[in-house]
């Protein structure tokens, strides 16, 4: 995914749960779905920082000397200005681009 092109916003927005909810006409549901979303987007941001660090790491045993690299602090500044994974999963909920289902819903509708 690619998180430079997402239009969520950097900062925190207050928003109308009464809206937000109304996909599930529950606002827990809605924000657990926003919440696991927001966590699949970290795990996926913090494994693509440690990725990337990870070409920078050098192996000495003397824990004296640290060097710090221009190119690995450019990196770890995009990313701390990137959205927060809960702002950007709660813009694709509103996108419409998060996909759930409820398996107990499902079972009602079967029976």
């Amino acid at each position: 995914m690619d998180y430079k092109k997402t239009n969520a916003p950097t900062n925190t927005i207050t928003r109308d749960m009464m809206d937000l909810c109304s996909d599930t006409g529950n606002v827990y549901e809605t924000v657990s779905i926003i919440g696991k979303r927001a966590n699949q987007i970290a795990v996926e941001i913090k494994g693509d920082l440690s990725k990337k660090l990870q070409e920078f790491a050098s192996y000495t045993d003397n824990m004296e000397e640290v060097f710090e690299n221009r190119e690995q602090i450019e990196i770890s500044r995009y990313y701390e200005k990137l959205p927060k994974p809960d702002l950007i999963a709660a813009q694709e909920y509103l996108e419409g681009k998060v996909y759930y289902r409820n398996p107990s819903k499902e079972k009602d509708k079967l029976q």
